[in-house]
């Protein structure tokens, strides 16, 4: 940094210090493909260098033996010296991968937030519905990509005519939006999943492709048209089907061939008019697509001090056999070794002077016989405060269950309860399967941006 401050013989000795360590890399890399009257050549080239920066010898004689040393490594160096920008660039992406791929197995792991099982604490993929004309011009999806990962995603009609959404029916008061899925790429490299949605504009049809994990979700596609066409009211494609009903207007349903699973299957499907008539080139639906919450994993401490319940848990599911697949879960801490979990009927929450409305499974969690802490999010799901939906009673926790986790195993729940796919459902997490905890969200750039909570 000083270098100026250097005499020209300082300068040109440590100069000289540079060349010595390339003249010993050559030899210790080369010298099993050298003739021996090579390798003594560098030596005494390398050694001469060396006895003058010893010496504190002058600038005249230490850059003689530098050149001196130069030309014997040009002969003697092969693909080590001189060294093209390509190997240098090789060598330096090598070294960077084996530095990340060291970081990323022992201390520090990159992780994108999948579902949104632990919404609003991190977030999946989520979706921004623009309506009336709002969708946000060039610049400003720009800035939402950079700052949000935001993907823009529309359906323009192609002729007039009224819009029918094809949709699946689960039961007499379910229905969800029709689709197939197909393998693709992501960023046209990465092998994915992907979801295509068709809707009929009169005789005419258009097709919009999805991530399948953010149209698998309870915020993905079904979310969007509820936002669209019924202003965020549930269950648009019902209340449809109802109106449809009461006027007299038959229902047309076909038979499709769909994949899902990698398995075609035949279904049915009901095109439902959801109250909306366009003309040609009109915009049927807009929205963005916004990535989940990444961050990093800490995978060192767990290795010195035990989990703690409330703390964020990123764990391997390979040994749990209730999922059914290899891959990673985020979710929340909430029981340990011994400790007996129960979901309990809620006291009546009573959140600014009003009461909180209660549905059937709502619950209050305990744990050893107390309503569980350790975490701001038990507090908030408590008590239902901002968007925490509160702890919902199912599965292996349903009203009057209780359960003990065994040895060796911990027991794990999303924030969001009523949506989270969890211990409830597919048991314990082996202690050796634990990977660590949440450290820190460094994308996208909103408020969640900082330590993980």
């Amino acid at each position: 940094m000083f270098d100026f401050l250097l005499s020209e013989d300082k300068k040109m000795r440590r100069a000289a210090t540079t060349w010595l360590e390339m003249a010993e890399r050559v030899y210790d890399y080369r010298r099993d493909q050298l003739t021996e009257a090579q390798g003594l050549k560098l030596q005494a080239a390398t050694g001469e260098l060396r006895t003058r920066v010893k010496e504190k010898a002058g600038a005249g004689l230490v850059k003689a033996a530098i050149e001196k040393l130069e030309a014997v490594m040009r002969e003697t160096g092969g693909r080590i010296y001189p060294a093209t920008s390509l190997v240098e660039n090789v060598e330096f992406f090598l070294v960077a991968a084996i530095v990340i791929l060291g970081m990323r197995a022992y201390f520090i792991q990159p992780f994108k937030i999948p579902t949104n099982s632990m919404w609003p604490t991190y977030y999946g993929m989520t979706a921004e519905v623009f309506t009336d004309g709002r969708e946000p011009g060039l610049l400003g999806k720009t800035a939402r990509l950079i700052g949000l990962g935001a993907i823009n995603y529309s359906m323009k009609a192609p002729v007039d005519g009224e819009v029918l959404v094809p949709a699946f029916r689960y039961g007499p008061n379910t229905f969800a939006a029709a689709y197939t899925e197909r393998p693709g790429r992501s960023f046209l490299i990465f092998p994915t999943v992907l979801r295509d949605y068709t809707f009929a504009i009169g005789k005419e049809m258009v097709k919009l492709t999805v991530p399948a994990d953010w149209g698998r979700s309870e915020y993905g596609f079904d979310d969007v048209i509820n936002k669209s066409f019924s202003e965020g009211q549930p269950d648009t494609l019902l209340r449809a089907w109802q109106k449809a009903a009461d006027e007299g207007r038959q229902i047309e349903t076909s038979m499709v061939q769909v994949m899902s699973g990698g398995e075609s299957v035949s279904v049915r499907v009901y095109w439902i008019p959801v109250g909306k008539t366009v003309h040609k080139g009109d915009r049927i639906l807009s929205f963005d697509i916004l990535t989940g919450d990444l961050l990093f994993v800490d995978r060192i401490t767990y290795n010195f001090f035990p989990p703690k319940v409330g703390q964020g848990f990123v764990f391997h599911t390979r040994q749990i056999p209730g999922i059914g697949a290899d891959q990673y879960y985020v979710k929340r801490l909430v029981g340990l070794p011994g400790d007996i979990m129960e979901v309990r009927r809620p006291e009546p929450v009573i959140s600014d002077g009003k009461a909180v409305v209660m549905r059937p499974n709502d619950g209050q969690l305990f744990r050893n016989d107390k309503p569980i802490d350790g975490a701001e999010a038990f507090t908030k799901n408590a008590n239902k405060d901002g968007l925490y939906p509160g702890y919902t009673a199912a599965g292996r926790l349903a009203f009057g269950e209780k359960l003990t986790v065994p040895a060796n195993s911990f027991f794990a729940m999303g924030d969001n309860s009523p949506n989270s796919s969890d211990g409830r459902v597919w048991g314990f997490v082996p202690d050796k399967e634990v990977v660590g905890r949440p450290l820190f969200i460094y994308y996208p750039l909103t408020s969640r941006w900082g330590l993980a909570k």
